[in-house]
């Protein structure tokens, strides 16, 4: 069946390379539920002042029961199409970064693309965690670029209630669930991404993991008694890591932009702990006031972080044309990476 038959464009299609590729629309969504520090002292050994000094959080969403994170992802997408002003059938590249998807398969980009009514769309999923965002909008990033890809939906979707012990108080305390989208597309030049940067280390990845669940150990009654169907970290590594490589990746991608630290309008970084943020901070002696932050409101959630960032952003009117934004992340893997663009 040819591609005429089908009526359908899919990846790969001609379009005029790009001189650059940016962000032209912003979207989040967050679940109506909230979990409070003080809800959680309820069932957990714990206070909201511990919570509070050792991470920044305050409060976190919650997915109702009924609630799969395509169900998040849909209104964030809309959201983010609408503002750039971007049909769901002109989209070429459907990506949604997560690690709760809908079912093992289909992908969760699959299914939004399907609500969304994108048809012409590729779709994936990328499974980068808490980077996850990042390397989705750098692919399609250099898609755009390359002529493959004129217009791509790019996705940060979590349900991260849903794989956790709510009686572990070390991890029940740090995630929150929600959604972030943007539309990239061809912006004039000097606009747009100026640099990308992405990292692993798999030697680490059993510092932050999901243990069962998969082909290597499939769920069984006795992976579910020992808990090693939800989120597990290790808690200490993971936090002298990340507070090293936050700079590290922050300062690649900088560099390769030809930027300083001074050029930056508004530093997005990932929101896993408050005490990370602001080593990232300090590192470029950026003042808190240019730092995104929403940990104390949602916690950490994953890949969703970045864009619910940048969408608040805009909608704070923070994000202005020729604003310069440095979005940074780690997450596991171990992962991480970094982009710098101005804004249009």
């Amino acid at each position: 069946m040819s591609e005429g038959t089908l009526g359908l464009r899919g990846f790969g299609a001609a379009a005029p390379p790009a001189a650059a590729a940016g962000i032209l629309g912003t979207g989040h969504y967050l679940p109506e539920r909230v979990v409070t520090n003080a809800e959680l002292e309820q069932r957990l050994d714990t206070t909201d002042e511990w919570i509070r000094t050792r991470t920044g959080i305050r409060e976190r969403r919650i997915a109702a029961p009924g609630q799969a994170t395509s169900d998040l992802a849909l209104p964030a997408a809309r959201a983010a199409l609408e503002r750039a002003g971007i049909a769901p059938t002109d989209l070429d590249l459907i990506l949604v970064a997560t690690v709760t998807p809908d079912h093992a398969f289909p992908s969760t980009a699959c299914l939004l693309q399907d609500r969304l009514g994108a048809a012409q769309a590729a779709a994936a999923d990328v499974g980068a965690a808490c980077t996850g965002f990042l390397y989705g909008v750098s692919m399609a990033e250099a898609l755009i670029r390359a002529g493959a890809v004129r217009y791509a939906l790019v996705v940060g979707a979590e349900v991260l209630s849903k794989i956790l012990n709510w009686d572990d108080r070390s991890t029940a305390i740090l995630l929150g669930d929600g959604a972030g989208a943007v539309v990239l597309g061809p912006v004039e030049e000097g606009f747009g991404i100026r640099s990308t940067y992405l990292g692993a280390d798999g030697s680490k990845g059993p510092l932050v993991s999901l243990p069962a669940g998969g082909s290597r150990r499939p769920t069984s009654p006795e992976t579910l008694a020992a808990g090693l169907n939800a989120f597990q970290q290790n808690g200490r590594e993971v936090y002298k890591f990340a507070t090293q490589i936050m700079g590290d990746a922050a300062d690649v991608a900088l560099s390769r932009a030809g930027l300083t630290p001074a050029d930056v309008t508004l530093l997005v970084p990932h929101q896993a702990n408050y005490r990370i943020i602001e080593a990232a901070a300090r590192r470029f002696a950026f003042p808190m006031e240019r730092v995104w932050v929403n940990i104390d409101r949602y916690g950490n959630t994953s890949a969703a972080s970045i864009p619910i960032g940048l969408s608040e952003a805009v909608q704070a009117g923070r994000l202005q044309r020729d604003a310069v934004v440095l979005a940074v992340a780690f997450g596991s893997g171990l992962t991480w990476g970094a982009i710098t663009l101005r804004w249009v």
